[in-house]
């Protein structure tokens, strides 16, 4: 713990002058982006340093809202503040009169839903968390608006931080969104975070894709390469530009930095094809016909980034997709059961997976999007044809049986889908298909989209008890029953025999 006098901190790991307020506003801006539950944030520094300043623009910042009212907490010494994101705390320990009365501000049971900003913190004593992040703030001159931020933590995680969310602003500045207000946007279920970049009325979408050594786990890493899983940005650029380039609406990229995992690129609005939660069926068939114009594409294996780069479009391979189906042995069964799966159990799964998906050696092969379901699509009102369907998510494409993607629509895994519209869909697809392409093998293409379909809710039952337990996502497990409905209706299809067998004697 630290002593309760901030001038006895070792030095600053980063020393910034910055000239005036305006310049405050956006280091506060920056900050925000990169503060994660649990942190901790001691703002120091004399009466009219900026500390109040600072604070403010951050929870401003945090909240998307510059007219946000931030009160002083001076008398309440904490006030929180509920955020979608997670919560945050500011404090100001100003008038506490002894470090043990922090214990009663509940500042240890804040840092479990959220973060704390705290100002005067060296009136806590040694009290806080040792990898909290101090910031001294002072003021060179009396009469002039520019101040010193001087930045310390024992964490090295903070460096990292600090020095990531100054390259993310350091690379917008040589962009024409100089200056630009950044916003959080999402993070979903990998390791990208994305970032709404706005300015002069103008909106963009920042990914970040930090995938450094160290910045997973090799258990994590061997993974992601067992599956073909993306590990840098380079694979957006490559399956987004050829994408656009056959006349699919994938956003333009504005600017890229792969070393940095920095992509900016266009953005095409939040309005999915789904509507608080309930498929919107017109959509959904604009969506089918966007699948069946691709599936009468012969896309490349390898697409030429430019400068003698190639990027490799992996195959989905035998290997890769019984992996993935494993997952429903690794994750959900336990949390159903209990207990760990037998090696009898997993041979006879393992075997009769790798079975089912031998028995496609010869269907439709092509680029297989992955993702291809609602929070995905993004829906371009107005427009017509296929630009009707933005397409993001993308960039764990491979090559393998074009019905995967089919599948991942019509068992939708954040809405549900009901039996009727899955027909209907599925009805337009082949319909589509049949027009496109003289002699198209429907009952190859029905089998072929039971089996990837039966894969797929598979993997994605395990992914989300994974999501729970191993990454603190408890709202994943909500999704769980959806996903048994549409394995109990997928296992009742013609050629699913033995696997539903399996499924009736081991699935909890």
């Amino acid at each position: 713990m630290f002593d309760r006098d901030p001038k006895q901190l070792p030095a600053s790991f980063l020393t910034m002058e910055i000239p005036d307020e305006a310049a405050t506003r956006q280091l506060a801006n920056d900050l925000a982006l990169v503060l994660k539950a649990g942190d901790v944030v001691c703002l120091s520094g004399d009466l009219g340093a900026g500390k109040s300043t600072f604070t403010r623009a951050l929870l401003r910042s945090f909240a998307g809202n510059p007219g946000l009212e931030v009160p002083s907490p001076t008398f309440t010494l904490v006030q929180t503040y509920a955020f979608d994101r997670f919560d945050l705390s500011h404090f100001d320990l100003y008038r506490l009169e002894e470090p043990e009365e922090l214990d009663e501000l509940g500042l240890d049971d804040l840092l479990h839903t959220g973060a704390a900003l705290i100002e005067w913190p060296e009136m806590a004593g040694g009290l806080l968390p040792d990898d909290a992040l101090w910031i001294r703030i002072g003021q060179p001159d009396e009469d002039s608006d520019a101040r010193v931020f001087g930045f310390f933590s024992v964490s090295p995680q903070w460096r990292q931080r600090i020095e990531f969310t100054r390259d993310i602003r350091a690379f917008l500045e040589q962009t024409k969104f100089q200056g630009a207000d950044r916003r959080f946007l999402a993070g979903d279920a990998s390791l990208r975070t994305f970032e709404k970049i706005e300015t002069g009325g103008e909106t963009a979408v920042l990914m970040r894709w930090p995938f450094q050594s160290g910045s997973v786990s090799e258990t994590v890493r061997a993974y992601m390469q067992k599956v073909h899983l993306a590990q840098d940005c380079r694979s957006v650029i490559a399956i987004g530009g050829e994408l656009r380039r056959h006349g699919f609406l994938a956003p333009a990229i504005h600017a890229a930095n792969p070393e940095k995992g920095l992509v900016l690129s266009e953005y095409l609005g939040t309005e999915t094809v789904a509507e608080n939660g309930i498929p919107v069926p017109e959509r959904y068939r604009a969506a089918v016909d966007v699948l069946a114009g691709m599936h009468g594409i012969a896309w490349p294996q390898a697409v030429d980034l430019g400068q003698g780069t190639i990027y490799q479009v992996p195959d989905y391979s035998t290997e890769a997709l019984a992996a993935e189906a494993s997952l429903f042995l690794d994750w959900f069964v336990p949390e159903m059961t209990g207990n760990p799966v037998g090696e009898g159990v997993r041979a006879e799964f393992e075997a009769l997976w790798r079975a089912a998906l031998d028995s496609l050696a010869d269907a439709q092969r092509g680029w297989v999007l992955r993702d291809f379901h609602s929070p995905n699509l993004l829906w371009q009102q107005g427009a017509s044809g296929s630009d009707r369907i933005g397409l993001i998510d993308f960039q764990d494409t491979v090559i393998g049986p074009v019905a995967y993607d089919l599948a991942s629509l019509t068992f939708d895994a954040r809405v549900d889908i009901a039996p009727e519209l899955e027909t209907t869909l599925l009805d337009a697809y082949v319909r589509a298909r049949e027009n496109q392409t003289s002699g198209f093998d429907k009952a190859g293409f029905s089998e072929a989209y039971a089996i990837m379909a039966a894969q797929r809710i598979s993997k994605i039952l395990g992914i989300f008890v994974r999501l729970a337990r191993r990454d603190h996502k408890p709202a994943y497990l909500g999704h769980l029953p959806r996903m048994q409905s549409y394995l109990d209706r997928v296992l009742d299809r013609p050629g699913m025999s033995d696997l539903k067998d399996w499924y009736a004697r081991y699935r909890p």
